[in-house]
């Protein structure tokens, strides 16, 4: 369902409208096998490599240029580039992605005080940016967004529920196609661009006596969220803006600050002052499709942390920047705010009411959305996973109560000890793809988002038995809603799940005041990263899932655009490099596209180069390990391309070296006898329906094995993971490994990954499946067959629900024989399975509840040590919407 004429037709350059079904134009402006500005493909791919990939510095380029400028005079050849400034200056001849930089000044123009002025007032403030207008059209024109872009708002419904994904499916899209489109004659059949920003603060430059900056990103919301999280060339870095700089005791002078937040709104106006006149009125561009359309732009959310909210926003700090909750009480009763409301307020109550009763601060600079059509920034302000939810009522909030409860109930040391016992427990929990492993706990020098996000995934069972119930039940109501506000499809049962677990955090945190952490009162509470919380609901409604709106998004960007080019940078003029480090990356990136949309780069080219005279191109061995080259075969995991599959999982390439060619040797060496597991595996093969499985059969009746078996160390798991950072299509791969050396020559152990197998599919969540560890991954071969397997470990669930206090499955290790007997004299209970049973790897983490773990206990062995165990749905979002 889409709005009735925001119908995004096609035209030509003219922006005549064409009729339906006509192709669009070709939109490569180059010949087949024109490399211009380079000679060749190989030029093109060295300097790609040199000034992209390797990020190869000026000496090192001159370096490597001058040995192959030896051997060419030998051979009679010549050498790609002579030096480092032929290679850019042959990047700066590059037409395509040429967005230049500018620049403009601003200074104050107040009144100066009597006496001695600071030094700020007499100084100017330089501001480069990229024209956004050019810039969007370098974004439309990008054929790689071809099928993940969204012409038109919409509202999607299934079942008759209504869903929100990308940010065009929500209302904010909508209702702007409506107020403008739907009434606009001229804009009849145009298309609506939304404007999507954030800003950054940095330090790019250190004792060179230039200003500090931070960078403005720009993209627009009619990319789909699985692009706007894979691809690179979604975000772009359009402007740095100043940081003015003044002494010690002018900091917090009014004139000073007022200046700040005059010089931040000035400049945003300034820089996108040249979208105003395509806001109203439709321009044509090319778009992703290769047709020509004519598009009206708008601006859309912008992303930013509270302090910066409070900037934007012109509230005072303390205050929600989105509704007119008392600061006293943010969650009380309030009303959204809006530019409307905020001038019907400063036209009837005075300054000081103005700033103790509503949060409005009148002396600062007006929003610089009010100097462009429909745009309210109190609404168009995102919400922010990262800042809100991780950082701020997660690493600020929580684990700072948790810690502040032990010391009030336990004292210092006391508090100290248990302490140490939970970083102790952190430090023991099983090793997974991606989880960062916490050897000495979570004690950091310095908190980042990663380290907070890591957190996350082990802290719960971790403070178990050490706090009371209610705080357990707080933190995991925190924490299913922020992996609910992740899903990257929400429905109106997803929204009702978000608001119970919202409710329940509310609920259950006042045993923070019960136990006299904070304050009582809705004084305790009043907190404004927290109480964003309650913004999200409405933010998913107006711009979809918030995973396409995140600064964790942004702050990616931030390390391509601006701490990498700063490190290759000289230190002098620092700034400087940096733009033109920018330009010529997308210059790059933008060729790039050209050579392939012509069909230009389709072998790499030293294949090309083959085929150019006549030879085959060498046959190479397709790697399960990589796709895209996405995800590097020594990654344990990662994002990777390729097409959408619910889960797949296949055997490394390699088999492993040194293990047992026989079956007889594999008993001895795995502690199972594999010959009798081989022939029940091969009945359940054989009689996929029988309601029996080979197992519980006589041996004589499952097939005989006499057939060959290779061994391998390690399976990769590839399944569908929208949710976290994935491949452009949706797609995340782990490593799952079973071998018995890990870690060679450091500390040597083995390791033995948990899965998941699937085993009722008939049932929903982790009912349909059973947690297993891996002993054993194997191919084997039978009857001219060869098949895929592992040797699982079974552990059995323990009751038929989740734990009513954390909210996880607690799952046991399964014993044959006698169960009254000493664990040591039973044996695991062990299965041989096919591979396409296997749905994924999965974190199992002890249940410590009272027990002290000892400073010699080694991560390796937990996993054997311990008589329960969580199966950590915390682990990864997928796992979160996996074993419900």
């Amino acid at each position: 369902m889409s709005v009735g004429d925001a119908t995004a037709r096609p035209c030509d350059e003219e922006g005549n409208f064409l009729p339906e079904g006509t192709p669009p134009g070709r939109a490569e402006t180059r010949i087949l096998g024109d490399w211009t500005p380079y000679n060749s493909q190989d030029e093109f791919e060295l300097a790609d490599l040199l000034f992209t990939r390797a990020e190869m510095s000026h000496g090192q380029v001159d370096e490597l240029m001058q040995i192959w400028a030896a051997r060419a005079a030998r051979e009679g050849a010549t050498t790609a580039f002579t030096d480092s400034k032929d290679l850019h200056d042959t990047i700066d001849a590059i037409e395509e992605g040429d967005a230049p930089w500018y620049s403009f000044r601003v200074g104050y123009n107040g009144t100066h005080p009597q006496g001695p002025v600071p030094s700020w007032m007499d100084d100017s403030y330089q501001v480069f940016y990229r024209d956004p207008r050019q810039v969007m059209r370098m974004f439309l024109s990008n054929h790689k967004f071809d099928g993940n872009f969204d012409y038109v708002p919409y509202r999607e419904y299934e079942n008759n529920e209504r869903k929100w994904g990308d940010f065009m499916s929500g209302n904010f899209g909508w209702k702007q196609a409506q107020d403008l489109i739907a009434e606009d004659k001229r804009t009849h059949g145009s298309t609506l661009i939304t404007l999507l920003s954030g800003s950054d603060k940095t330090t790019v430059s250190v004792a060179t006596g230039q200003n500090d900056y931070y960078p403005l990103y720009l993209s627009i919301g009619n990319i789909t969220n699985q692009i706007q999280q894979g691809h690179e060339d979604c975000v772009v870095v359009i402007g740095f803006l100043a940081i003015p700089k003044c002494e010690r005791e002018h900091e917090k002078s009014d004139a000073f600050r007022n200046f700040c937040q005059e010089l931040f709104h000035s400049s945003l106006t300034t820089i996108l002052e040249p979208i105003r006149s395509a806001i109203e009125t439709p321009e044509v561009v090319r778009c992703p499709d290769g047709h020509f359309r004519r598009v009206v732009y708008s601006l859309g959310p912008y992303i930013a942390d509270y302090p910066e909210q409070v900037l934007l926003s012109g509230i005072v700090s303390g205050w929600c920047p989105k509704c007119t909750a008392h600061s006293r009480d943010l969650d009380g009763d309030s009303s959204p705010r809006s530019t409307q409301l905020t001038d019907l307020l400063c036209s009837s109550f005075s300054s000081t009411e103005l700033w103790d009763e509503y949060g409005i601060a009148v002396n600062v600079h007006r929003p610089f959305t009010n100097n462009f059509p429909r745009a309210n920034i109190h609404e168009l302000l995102s919400c922010d996973l990262l800042h809100q939810v991780i950082k701020g009522t997660f690493k600020d909030h929580l684990v700072t109560w948790v810690e502040d409860y032990l010391k009030k109930k336990h004292g210092k040391a006391g508090a100290a000890r248990i302490m140490s016992d939970i970083d102790r427990r952190i430090g023991i929990a099983p090793l997974y793809p991606g989880l960062r492993r916490f050897k000495k706990g979570r004690g950091f020098n310095q908190w980042t988002g990663n380290n907070s996000k890591a957190l996350m995934k082990v802290w719960l069972p971790a403070i178990e038995g050490y706090v009371p119930r209610d705080m357990i039940r707080a933190i995991s109501a925190f924490l299913d809603f922020c992996y609910l506000v992740r899903h990257p499809t929400i429905t109106q049962r997803t929204l009702q799940d978000i608001q119970d677990a919202l409710d329940r955090f509310h609920r259950y945190r006042s045993i923070f005041q019960r136990t006299g952490v904070r304050k009582l009162g809705s004084k305790g509470f009043s907190l404004p990263r927290q109480h964003a919380l309650k913004h999200y609901i409405e933010h998913i409604i107006a711009f979809g899932a918030p995973n396409g709106l995140c600064s964790s998004i942004t702050e990616l960007m931030h390390i391509r655009a601006v701490k990498k080019p700063w490190r290759r940078s000289s230190r002098l003029k620092a700034l400087e490099q940096i733009l033109l480090t920018n330009q010529r990356l997308s210059k790059l990136s933008a060729i790039r596209r050209s050579f392939e949309q012509c069909g230009m780069s389709q072998d790499d080219c030293h294949t090309a180069a083959l085929k150019e005279v006549g030879l085959d191109a060498p046959e190479t061995e397709p790697n399960p390990n990589t796709t895209d080259g996405v995800m590097n075969k020594n990654d344990d995991c990662g994002p990777v391309g390729g097409p959408q599959v619910l889960n797949h999982v296949v055997l490394a390439r390699r088999k492993a070296p040194r293990s047992p060619k026989d079956i007889n040797g594999l008993t001895r060496f795995i502690g199972h006898d594999m010959m009798v597991l081989v022939r029940c595996f091969l009945f359940d093969q054989k009689y996929p329906e029988s309601e029996i499985p080979g197992s519980d059969v006589s041996l004589n009746l499952c097939p005989r094995f006499s057939g060959a078996i290779s061994v391998y160390h390690s399976a990769v798991a590839t399944y569908y993971a929208p949710s976290d950072i994935s491949g452009v299509g949706g797609m995340y791969r782990e490593q799952i490994r079973a071998t018995p050396v890990w870690n060679r020559g450091e500390s040597s152990v083995p390791r033995y990954d948990c899965v998941l197998v699937q085993v009722c599919p008939e049932d929903d969540g982790f009912r349909s499946m059973q947690a297993a560890c891996v002993r054993l991954l194997s191919s084997i071969k039978h009857k001219d067959k060869t098949i895929p397997c592992a040797l699982v470990e079974w552990y059995e669930t323990v009751g038929n629900a989740p734990d009513d206090t954390i909210g996880m499955w607690v799952v046991k290790p399964e014993y044959t024989g006698n169960r009254q007997r000493q664990l040591e004299a039973l044996q695991r209970v062990a299965t041989v399975v096919h591979l396409d049973s296997v749905v994924r790897g999965i974190h199992l983490i002890p249940v410590y509840r009272k027990q002290q773990i000892s400073q010699k206990h080694a991560y390796s062995t937990t996993l054997d040590d311990f008589k329960q165990f969580y199966i950590n749905k915390y682990i990864d979002y997928h796992a979160f919407e996996t074993v419900y």
